[in-house]
């Protein structure tokens, strides 16, 4: 059974770009978009996490329009790592991947030991953990992709959508992010 699909979904800043899209993922599974810079990969991922909104048809996660869903409860279920992500000046990666925790803190955004567990963890599964006490814009580009995984995997969602998840990293490190990619399904 698809947990993530699109009904005539359209996509686009103001006018549609794409049209008609009809994507089914399922549980478990891994599903790569490929294609040319510029074709509408990553305004369709972030479509499909409700940054962007739709220019017709719908997103249903679970069975229910995306819509319907509030910021929180779209949060548990979804995770977006984008590899171009805003940098701030004195916060460490640890502070970075414990972002992924938000909706799960409340709004005062206080982390409780189970959730500095669930950063820990995430960063170990990455392998990020010897990078927690250091300054994120301290790091290489690299490092920073699996410390923005981290993050995403921290909001334990049923769907990881990753864009460009293997731009800065070596081929050593993409081999190993296919992996936590294949544990993770």
């Amino acid at each position: 059974m698809s947990y993530c699909e699109t009904q005539a979904l359209a996509i686009g800043y103001g006018a549609p770009l794409l049209r008609d899209i009809a994507l089914h993922a399922e549980r478990g599974k891994i599903l790569a978009l490929i294609g040319p810079n510029g074709a509408g990969k990553s305004t369709l991922l972030k479509t499909l996490a409700a940054q962007l909104p739709t220019q017709g048809g719908a997103v249903l996660l679970d069975g229910q329009n995306l819509a319907a869903y509030t910021p929180n409860a779209r949060a548990r279920k979804l995770a977006l790592m984008l590899p171009h992500t805003a940098r701030t000046e004195l916060t460490t990666c640890f502070d970075v991947a414990a972002a992924g925790r938000y909706p799960y803190t409340g709004r005062l955004g206080v982390l409780s030991a189970a959730d500095k567990q669930q950063v820990r963890a995430a960063l170990e599964l990455v392998q990020a953990a010897p990078l927690a006490d250091r300054d994120f814009t301290k790091i290489s580009d690299g490092q920073r992709q699996r410390v923005l995984l981290a993050r995403a995997v921290c909001q334990q969602p049923e769907i990881l959508l990753l864009d460009e998840p293997t731009s800065f990293l070596d081929a050593k490190g993409k081999a190993e992010l296919m992996t936590i990619l294949q544990t993770l399904a």
